[in-house]
């Protein structure tokens, strides 16, 4: 006779759940905890650890070259966002549209975003080439050039040249975004403004954009986080050059670990740059409270 029970324990559901919380434990929590715990000493990570406190933060931070370069980073990142969203929202709308071939145009709009960010970088890195580069060939060919632009060389252009680089890269997720968003908004909303004599700027005030607010905070906020922390494309395209012309903050976390071997120093800018991530997710979690109120 099987036997019943009135009141069950929650322990299956903690065992359950106890594979993924130890391998977020393993990968996101101990990592970030050691990273905060070597800010505070000067280490080789092997046999050298004195213990310095807060001296590493306070350096940082009174540290022109730093705040030049998270300057840098910050306009980096607003580059490639701002470019990310015009693209990727300009395309969400025209695939959202009744378009001849739309299912294809999907397809080949979303391929950047599935390439690998090495195959990205070493694909234009060999478009911007002096010599035998396919963009100063098509620039030369139209005459609106007569020498060949030195894209990652010259402190002036390298900057744009790794931007163009990440919006071609990072444009399909805004797209895919914008278009989920767009074909979540009820088509009755429209054909009802329409009976009520609504032209098109008006339906798209009115119903696509407040539709469309909560992907777009969404979206505007992830991306910043991303592009702010980015880190393989640019490396693999200039390597911070030239003359720190494009020396975002990752960057120069990395050459202080392994280039300059201070671990401890990089580990306070990364937990720098962490603070500055979480208070941009602090900022979209406001912007949907604010929201739902």
């Amino acid at each position: 006779m099987r036997k019943s029970y009135s009141y069950q324990t929650p322990w299956p559901g903690y065992w359950f759940i106890f594979p993924a919380l130890l391998t977020m434990l393993a990968l996101i929590a101990y990592p970030l905890v050691f990273g905060m715990y070597i800010s505070g000493y000067d280490t080789n990570l092997i046999n050298k650890w004195k213990f310095v406190g807060l001296q590493y933060y306070i350096q940082a931070v009174t540290d022109p070259d730093f705040l030049h370069k998270l300057g840098l980073t910050f306009k980096f990142a607003f580059l490639v966002v701002a470019g990310n969203m015009v693209i990727g929202t300009l395309l969400g709308v025209l695939l959202n549209m009744d378009i001849r071939f739309r299912l294809l145009f999907r397809a080949v709009l979303i391929l950047p975003w599935l390439f690998p960010e090495v195959v990205v970088a070493l694909l234009w890195k060999w478009m911007y080439n002096p010599l035998y580069g396919l963009i100063n060939y098509i620039l030369q060919s139209m005459h609106l050039t007569q020498d060949a632009i030195p894209w990652l060389d010259n402190p002036g252009f390298a900057m744009w040249g790794v931007v163009i680089a990440c919006i071609w890269k990072g444009y399909p997720l805004v797209m895919i975004l914008i278009l989920a968003g767009l074909q979540s908004i009820s088509k009755d909303l429209y054909e009802a403004a329409e009976i009520d004599g609504g032209n098109q700027w008006q339906l798209f005030k009115n119903i696509t954009l407040p539709g469309l607010m909560p992907v777009l905070l969404v979206t505007l906020i992830l991306e910043t986080v991303w592009w702010f922390k980015h880190f393989t494309i640019v490396w693999l395209l200039t390597a911070g050059g030239p003359i720190d012309a494009t020396s975002v903050i990752s960057i120069d976390i990395y050459k202080i670990a392994f280039e300059n071997f201070r671990f401890g120093r990089a580990a306070a800018t990364a937990v720098i740059v962490f603070i500055i991530c979480f208070l941009i997710s602090y900022l979209y979690r406001r912007f949907l409270a604010d929201d739902d109120k």
